[in-house]
């Protein structure tokens, strides 16, 4: 894929100019392989013609079907920008009909580019922060030297590792001294040495910290989080090259989902079971807890809990609960007849502990 266009502008021009024209249209990175086409099931494809053009830098037309490898009669046009040859765009039909389309296409595409830049060009410190973190979580294409230099000059070496800060905000409890909150952020992430991070509306900071210093000043991390405890939550992703950041972004969502409840700080690289949970996905994550827990009351969720964290031990949880022996066994009895699993064998526990987690 070209680095000068995203996957979705150039699907976003595509779809345009088939509704100008009415053919399929493709776009072609200069190795031949089509990654935007109106045919959704050419994405991904080679086409033998669309490198040639790369290749030749010139037009070339095809007027019969399949002569050539992933190739259909149709026009196969060079779009240059900086002198270079980025892409190829490819429009099915008879060329003397479809010629027109193409040279319309590829003056699309080198208009957006350029406002495209002119756009990053002129983006405030904050906004290219913000895009840029965005960018790089969501792992949307971003123009590989207007990434470098920023990169440079908040001094984010592609070589080093990263880590990302989430900065959850307890809007209930802070809206009456944000002001004071959102300060004593800006100080925190100063003395951290974290030049790249934004505030995401309604209630959240992210910011990118150096692994070294984050193990060097863990201690002032926890400190401030301890300080504002009923304020914010903090949770730490795991450390990756920068690049790879949206990794480090999802680990630092699930510990942040993760968090126990007597504390507001967390790091990803304490989960292990959690990680493993998130992976899950929502249809088998229901189907899972609507076959072990569906049929329990809360009170029976809350036992298993305590149960649960008292390792199984039927002493501590009558300490715990302040209930009988003989109560505590009543109770895990009917949430066996309940649910069809015995929480006092091993492999029934497993799985009602597992649901409980998730």
């Amino acid at each position: 894929m070209t680095p000068y266009i995203t996957r979705a502008l150039a699907q976003q021009i595509v779809n345009t100019v088939k509704d100008l024209c009415g053919q399929n249209v493709n776009f072609i990175d200069c190795s031949g392989t089509i990654f935007a086409s109106t045919d959704e099931a050419r994405i991904g494809t080679f086409h033998e013609i669309g490198q040639q053009a790369a290749q030749s830098g010139s037009v070339i037309e095809v007027r019969e079907n399949d002569r050539y490898t992933g190739t259909q009669e149709g026009v196969n046009l060079p779009v240059y920008h900086n002198h270079k040859i980025i892409a190829v765009i490819g429009i099915s039909g008879n060329p003397d009909e479809v010629r027109k389309y193409a040279k319309l296409a590829e003056r699309i595409t080198r208009l957006l580019i350029r406002e495209k830049e002119l756009d990053a060009f002129n983006r405030s410190e904050a906004e290219k922060k913000r895009y840029i973190i965005r960018a790089l979580i969501d792992q949307e294409d971003i123009h590989p030297e207007y990434l470098r230099e920023n990169l440079s000059k908040w001094n984010i070496s592609e070589k080093k590792s990263w880590q990302l800060l989430r900065l959850k905000l307890n809007t209930a409890e802070t809206s009456s001294f944000s002001h004071f909150l959102d300060s004593a952020i800006q100080q925190l992430l100063l003395k951290l040495d974290c030049q790249l991070f934004t505030f995401v509306y309604p209630n959240e900071y992210l910011a990118v910290i150096n692994s070294e210093v984050f193990h060097r000043q863990r201690a002032l991390l926890m400190d401030f989080a301890q300080k504002h405890t009923s304020a914010l939550c903090i949770a730490v992703g795991n450390p990756v090259l920068i690049h790879n950041l949206a990794d480090s972004a999802f680990s630092a969502e699930t510990a942040l989902k993760s968090i126990p409840a007597d504390t507001n700080y967390v790091e990803a690289s304490s989960l292990d079971l959690e990680l493993i949970l998130a992976s899950i996905n929502s249809r088998n994550k229901k189907a899972f807890l609507e076959k072990t827990l569906d049929k329990l009351s809360s009170e029976d969720l809350e036992l298993l809990r305590i149960y649960f964290s008292c390792d199984m031990s039927l002493k501590k949880t009558c300490e715990e609960t302040f209930l009988h022996k003989n109560t505590i066994q009543y109770r895990l009895n009917q949430i066996h007849k309940k649910s069809g699993y015995n929480p006092r064998e091993f492999q029934d526990a497993v799985r009602l502990y597992l649901a409980l987690k998730m």
